[in-house]
């Protein structure tokens, strides 16, 4: 029987390590495909003596899927001079990649499939609006300079989509706003996280696994750690969340940076003027699994960024029974319970020091089974297999009608 064939289009490696909550949710697309559907995955590579712009069989997350690097990218965790969007665009040029159903994850790309047949979803990953009006313009995306174009650019493609999947409401509302006649192929989706990865440890298990880590880190064993997790990336602002760790003066409490980016050797710069060499231990890249051991023992996660989606990362902290600290920006908020985590209303050290503060000394109101809960409608078993379903009744109904043709 002929196989439905979905084919991923984002600019990275998937077995490199990488971070962003894009390339985790491709992941978890792949590893969560009935076996009904044909995969492909349009990439990149990282190796000069393999060839690009073929395709290979190969597998991934215990998935079998066809991929093809366009061209190879040594670090995608760092901006390079030429915008790494830019040359994936640009490598899709007089090529036809077109399948039953295509993913993107950028708009950019999309500039040159305008004709190319099968279904088309536009997944948005941030509040793009928000996006455009944060501060440090001159250190974030470079279309925050040209907005006007970015926005002429989202008109002349968004007519191409058969669905545009935002994981934030206020986005998937403005688009809707913005092109009332395609406002009912918006939709919002919830992101997830990997149930198989991402849980909570029994309580004996986690103060064994916490004591292990605070004697192996030569921390003393009541030590509290506090996570950070993502891109180091003015987005996220690691440089605020510093500031308000240092404020908090509880030698007992220890931050963990798990990621890297264009902003690491900024925050590490950061650390040593505030003192706090011996408090703050950068992490570097981790897998999922890795990740997910940090998530299991930490008392808090926290975000400090200036704008999101829905971070990949506060649901698989909250899987792990893990509390949140977050600016009120992207989905979170609305998300988190009282009894789950903490919204910090103003974005500066002493609002978010406040919050941890808070949560550290009080653990008992964020209960672990509530933090599970306020996560479990995001399961990936939950929410990609509802994509996937979708996408098999189109197919079907489209075999249909062509057999009734």
């Amino acid at each position: 029987m002929q196989k439905p064939t979905l084919t991923i289009f984002y600019q990275f490696n998937p077995w490199n390590p990488t971070i962003g909550g894009i390339q985790t949710l491709i992941k978890i697309f792949i590893k969560y495909a009935p076996s009904e559907f044909e995969v492909r995955l349009v990439g990149t590579g990282d190796d000069p003596s393999q060839p690009v712009g073929k395709w290979v069989q190969t597998e991934l997350a215990g998935k079998e899927i066809s991929f093809l690097p366009l061209f190879n990218l040594q670090n995608d965790n760092h901006r390079n001079l030429i915008p790494t969007s830019v040359k994936y665009t640009a490598a899709l040029i007089g090529r036809n990649f077109a399948s039953d159903f295509m993913h993107f994850h950028r708009l950019e790309p999309t500039l040159f499939t305008r004709h190319w047949q099968g279904e088309k979803m536009l997944f948005i990953h941030n509040d793009i609006q928000m996006q455009m009006k944060a501060a440090d313009k001159q250190k974030s995306i470079l279309w925050r300079r040209f907005p006007q174009a970015y926005f002429a650019l989202e008109k002349l493609l968004v007519g191409q989509f058969s669905q545009i999947l935002s994981c934030n409401t206020d986005a998937a509302e403005l688009f809707r706003q913005r092109y009332p006649n395609i406002a009912e192929r918006v939709t919002y989706i919830k992101n997830s996280f990997d149930p198989e990865i991402f849980y909570p440890l029994t309580k004996e298990e986690q103060v064994a696994q916490k004591t292990k880590l605070s004697v192996n880190m030569g921390l003393a064993e009541e030590t509290s750690f506090v996570l950070f997790a993502g891109r180091l990336h003015p987005q996220k602002d690691p440089i605020l969340l510093l500031r308000a760790f240092a404020s908090l003066k509880d030698l007992s409490v220890h931050l963990l940076i798990a990621g890297d980016g264009e902003l690491a050797t900024e925050v590490r710069a950061e650390i040593n003027r505030l003192g706090l060499s011996e408090r703050v231990t950068m992490l570097g890249v981790l897998n999922q699994k890795e990740l997910a051991q940090f998530h299991q023992i930490s008392s808090v996660f926290v975000l400090s960024s200036a704008y999101e989606g829905l971070p990949l990362v506060v649901l698989e902290a909250l899987a792990c029974g893990t509390p949140v600290v977050t600016t009120r920006c992207g989905e979170t908020p609305k998300l988190l319970t009282p009894e789950s985590g903490l919204v910090c209303e103003e974005r500066n050290p002493v609002s978010i020091a406040d919050a941890l503060r808070r949560v550290l000394l009080n653990p008992e109101d964020y209960p672990m089974e509530f933090c599970v809960q306020a996560a479990s409608p995001y399961a990936a078993n939950t929410v990609v297999n509802q994509v996937y379903n979708q996408m098999w009744q189109s197919w079907e109904q489209r075999n249909k009608s062509n057999a009734i043709r």
